[in-house]
């Protein structure tokens, strides 16, 4: 009996949030789209932040604070050599004597959208 009653208020329960959707207006899908399009520039501007903190926690002993005075290669015009989705690879993956890993995922995405910028 406890089970049918729960089914039954689960059921009541998720018709109430499928009434609650209802559809939007021109002027409420082109503010949506305006607030998207904020949070997407707010978020490349922390991205970039956060893949300038990233390389100096991770990478800057290797490569130099300075993007330069470490004794691996310099990355101070890395973004004029390669794209983006290049540097990420190199990241994740390694290259030379650079392990793979040393940053994965969104950390790994953030730093090396940082690099690209550096021409």
């Amino acid at each position: 009996m406890k089970k049918m009653i729960y089914g039954v208020v689960c059921v009541v329960f998720l018709s109430f949030l499928s009434a609650c959707g209802g559809g939007a207006d021109e002027a409420e899908q082109e503010n949506a789209t305006t607030e998207e399009q904020a949070g997407d520039e707010q978020k490349q501007t922390t991205d970039v932040a956060e893949g300038e903190a990233l390389y100096k926690q991770s990478c800057s002993s290797c490569h130099g604070g300075d993007l330069v005075s470490g004794g691996a290669p310099d990355l101070n015009k890395v973004g004029s050599t390669y794209s983006k989705d290049e540097i990420l690879g190199i990241i994740e993956n390694g290259k030379g004597n650079m392990p793979a890993g040393i940053l994965t995922g969104d950390d790994a995405a953030a730093v090396a959208s940082w690099l690209a910028e550096k021409k």
